[in-house]
Protein backbone atom coordinates (compact mmCIF):
# COMPACT_ATOMS: atom_id res chain seq x y z
CA UNK A 1 0.00 0.00 0.00
CA UNK A 2 1.30 3.02 -1.01
CA UNK A 3 0.12 4.83 1.92
CA UNK A 4 1.58 8.77 2.94
CA UNK A 5 0.22 8.31 6.45
CA UNK A 6 -2.36 6.07 8.29
CA UNK A 7 -5.25 5.96 6.88
CA UNK A 8 -8.83 7.18 8.06
CA UNK A 9 -10.29 4.80 10.75
CA UNK A 10 -13.01 7.41 11.89
CA UNK A 11 -15.53 9.11 9.55
CA UNK A 12 -18.04 11.66 11.07
CA UNK A 13 -20.64 13.33 9.67
CA UNK A 14 -22.10 16.32 11.68
CA UNK A 15 -25.49 17.64 11.58
CA UNK A 16 -28.62 17.93 13.74
CA UNK A 17 -30.73 14.72 15.17
CA UNK A 18 -34.26 14.85 14.40
CA UNK A 19 -36.48 15.08 11.83
CA UNK A 20 -36.87 18.31 11.57
CA UNK A 21 -33.48 18.86 10.96
CA UNK A 22 -33.08 15.68 8.50
CA UNK A 23 -33.39 17.68 4.90
CA UNK A 24 -31.62 21.23 6.48
CA UNK A 25 -28.17 22.32 4.68
CA UNK A 26 -26.51 22.07 8.30
CA UNK A 27 -26.87 18.07 7.63
CA UNK A 28 -24.79 17.84 4.70
CA UNK A 29 -22.33 15.65 6.36
CA UNK A 30 -24.64 13.34 7.94
CA UNK A 31 -26.31 12.83 3.98
CA UNK A 32 -22.26 12.14 2.76
CA UNK A 33 -22.05 9.78 6.07
CA UNK A 34 -25.41 7.84 4.71
CA UNK A 35 -24.29 7.41 1.56
CA UNK A 36 -20.78 6.34 2.69
CA UNK A 37 -23.19 3.64 4.71
CA UNK A 38 -24.62 2.39 2.20
CA UNK A 39 -22.01 1.94 -0.07
CA UNK A 40 -19.86 0.37 2.76
CA UNK A 41 -23.15 -2.04 3.98
CA UNK A 42 -22.59 -0.40 7.38
CA UNK A 43 -26.04 -0.49 9.39
CA UNK A 44 -25.65 2.93 12.27
CA UNK A 45 -27.01 2.77 15.72
CA UNK A 46 -27.32 4.15 18.73
CA UNK A 47 -24.48 3.81 20.57
CA UNK A 48 -24.96 5.56 23.93
CA UNK A 49 -21.54 5.46 25.20
CA UNK A 50 -20.26 7.40 21.91
CA UNK A 51 -23.39 10.05 22.02
CA UNK A 52 -24.25 9.02 18.71
CA UNK A 53 -25.31 6.64 15.56
CA UNK A 54 -22.07 4.57 14.88
CA UNK A 55 -20.92 1.69 13.30
CA UNK A 56 -17.90 -0.41 11.91
CA UNK A 57 -17.24 -2.07 8.44
CA UNK A 58 -15.42 -5.27 8.07
CA UNK A 59 -12.28 -3.56 7.43
CA UNK A 60 -12.77 -1.88 11.08
CA UNK A 61 -13.83 1.90 10.00
CA UNK A 62 -15.85 3.50 12.39
CA UNK A 63 -18.83 5.58 11.06
CA UNK A 64 -20.49 8.30 12.81
CA UNK A 65 -23.36 10.89 13.71
CA UNK A 66 -22.99 12.50 16.54
CA UNK A 67 -26.25 13.07 18.00
CA UNK A 68 -25.44 15.49 20.67
CA UNK A 69 -26.80 18.61 18.35
CA UNK A 70 -24.04 20.66 16.16
CA UNK A 71 -22.24 22.57 18.73
CA UNK A 72 -21.55 19.74 21.29
CA UNK A 73 -20.01 17.49 18.65
CA UNK A 74 -17.11 16.75 19.72
CA UNK A 75 -18.25 15.19 22.92
CA UNK A 76 -19.46 12.27 20.50
CA UNK A 77 -16.02 12.03 18.32
CA UNK A 78 -14.05 12.16 21.46
CA UNK A 79 -15.73 9.61 23.29
CA UNK A 80 -15.09 6.97 20.16
CA UNK A 81 -12.14 8.33 19.45
CA UNK A 82 -10.70 7.92 22.78
CA UNK A 83 -12.55 4.42 23.18
CA UNK A 84 -10.46 3.02 20.13
CA UNK A 85 -7.69 4.98 20.58
CA UNK A 86 -7.92 6.81 17.43
CA UNK A 87 -5.58 9.57 16.47
CA UNK A 88 -6.83 13.16 15.04
CA UNK A 89 -5.45 12.55 12.14
CA UNK A 90 -7.06 9.26 11.15
CA UNK A 91 -10.44 10.98 11.73
CA UNK A 92 -12.47 12.43 8.37
CA UNK A 93 -14.87 15.27 10.04
CA UNK A 94 -17.25 15.93 6.89
CA UNK A 95 -19.92 19.49 7.37
CA UNK A 96 -21.34 21.66 5.61
CA UNK A 97 -19.41 24.89 3.95
CA UNK A 98 -20.40 28.35 3.60
CA UNK A 99 -17.53 29.76 2.05
CA UNK A 100 -17.81 27.03 -0.87
CA UNK A 101 -20.96 27.33 -3.13
CA UNK A 102 -23.37 23.82 -3.75
CA UNK A 103 -21.77 21.56 -6.16
CA UNK A 104 -18.42 22.26 -4.81
CA UNK A 105 -16.23 19.89 -1.87
CA UNK A 106 -13.32 20.13 -0.86
CA UNK A 107 -10.73 18.11 1.65
CA UNK A 108 -8.30 19.05 3.60
CA UNK A 109 -6.16 18.33 6.90
CA UNK A 110 -6.58 21.25 10.13
CA UNK A 111 -6.81 24.87 9.59
CA UNK A 112 -9.65 26.96 11.24
CA UNK A 113 -13.04 26.25 12.18
CA UNK A 114 -14.00 29.51 10.89
CA UNK A 115 -17.13 29.70 13.21
CA UNK A 116 -18.76 26.36 12.39
CA UNK A 117 -19.58 25.34 15.76
CA UNK A 118 -19.72 21.68 14.56
CA UNK A 119 -15.42 22.00 14.35
CA UNK A 120 -15.27 24.23 17.11
CA UNK A 121 -16.39 21.58 19.53
CA UNK A 122 -14.54 19.01 17.89
CA UNK A 123 -10.81 21.11 17.96
CA UNK A 124 -11.97 21.78 21.91
CA UNK A 125 -12.46 17.89 23.01
CA UNK A 126 -9.28 16.74 20.74
CA UNK A 127 -7.30 19.29 21.90
CA UNK A 128 -6.19 19.56 18.03
CA UNK A 129 -6.96 20.63 14.74
CA UNK A 130 -5.17 18.09 13.02
CA UNK A 131 -7.90 16.11 11.53
CA UNK A 132 -9.00 15.71 8.13
CA UNK A 133 -12.46 17.89 6.67
CA UNK A 134 -14.18 17.31 4.00
CA UNK A 135 -16.38 20.42 3.07
CA UNK A 136 -19.33 20.12 1.24
CA UNK A 137 -20.27 23.79 -0.29
CA UNK A 138 -23.99 25.10 0.66
CA UNK A 139 -23.13 29.02 -0.21
CA UNK A 140 -23.67 31.61 1.72
CA UNK A 141 -26.76 34.07 1.57
CA UNK A 142 -24.98 36.78 0.68
CA UNK A 143 -23.05 34.97 -2.05
CA UNK A 144 -26.70 33.63 -3.25
CA UNK A 145 -28.24 36.85 -2.84
CA UNK A 146 -30.53 35.89 -0.33
CA UNK A 147 -31.67 38.63 2.38
CA UNK A 148 -31.51 35.76 5.68
CA UNK A 149 -29.34 35.07 8.69
CA UNK A 150 -26.57 32.66 8.47
CA UNK A 151 -28.19 30.67 11.49
CA UNK A 152 -31.49 30.79 9.13
CA UNK A 153 -30.08 29.64 6.13
CA UNK A 154 -28.47 26.75 7.66
CA UNK A 155 -31.46 25.48 9.52
CA UNK A 156 -33.63 25.59 6.26
CA UNK A 157 -33.60 23.00 3.46
CA UNK A 158 -31.40 23.91 0.00
CA UNK A 159 -33.70 25.68 -2.17
CA UNK A 160 -34.81 23.17 -5.29
CA UNK A 161 -31.61 24.82 -7.43
CA UNK A 162 -29.33 23.60 -5.50
CA UNK A 163 -29.94 20.57 -3.97
CA UNK A 164 -29.16 18.37 -7.08
CA UNK A 165 -25.34 20.76 -6.54
CA UNK A 166 -24.91 19.41 -3.00
CA UNK A 167 -25.91 15.71 -4.42
CA UNK A 168 -23.68 15.54 -7.08
CA UNK A 169 -20.42 16.84 -4.95
CA UNK A 170 -21.51 14.27 -2.53
CA UNK A 171 -21.62 12.03 -5.00
CA UNK A 172 -17.74 13.03 -6.72
CA UNK A 173 -16.16 13.06 -3.20
CA UNK A 174 -17.30 9.93 -2.09
CA UNK A 175 -15.58 8.29 -5.41
CA UNK A 176 -12.11 9.47 -3.04
CA UNK A 177 -13.31 7.00 -0.20
CA UNK A 178 -10.84 3.84 -1.34
CA UNK A 179 -7.83 6.70 -1.51
CA UNK A 180 -9.13 7.90 2.09
CA UNK A 181 -8.98 4.55 3.02
CA UNK A 182 -5.88 3.78 1.84
CA UNK A 183 -4.28 6.81 3.26
CA UNK A 184 -3.36 8.28 -0.09
CA UNK A 185 -4.34 11.72 0.80
CA UNK A 186 -2.33 13.52 -2.10
CA UNK A 187 -4.50 11.73 -4.50
CA UNK A 188 -7.37 12.03 -2.57
CA UNK A 189 -7.24 15.59 -2.02
CA UNK A 190 -6.40 15.60 -6.03
CA UNK A 191 -9.68 13.99 -6.84
CA UNK A 192 -12.11 15.88 -4.40
CA UNK A 193 -11.16 19.03 -5.07
CA UNK A 194 -11.19 18.99 -9.22
CA UNK A 195 -14.30 19.86 -9.93
CA UNK A 196 -15.65 17.45 -12.29
CA UNK A 197 -16.40 18.13 -15.80
CA UNK A 198 -19.93 18.52 -17.24
CA UNK A 199 -20.68 16.15 -19.46
CA UNK A 200 -20.15 16.97 -23.68
CA UNK A 201 -23.66 16.99 -25.43
CA UNK A 202 -24.70 14.21 -27.14
CA UNK A 203 -24.45 14.27 -30.94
Amino acid sequence: MSATTQPIRLVVGLGNPGAEYAETRHNAGFWWVDNLAKELGVVLRPESKFLGLAGRSRDDIWLLQPTTYMNRSGQSVAALARFYKIPPEAILVVHDELDLLPGEAKLKQGGSHAGHNGLKDIQALLGTASFWRLRLGIGHPRTLNLNQSVVDFVLQRPRQTEQPDIETAIEHSLKAWPLLAAGEFPRATMAVNTKPKPPKPEG
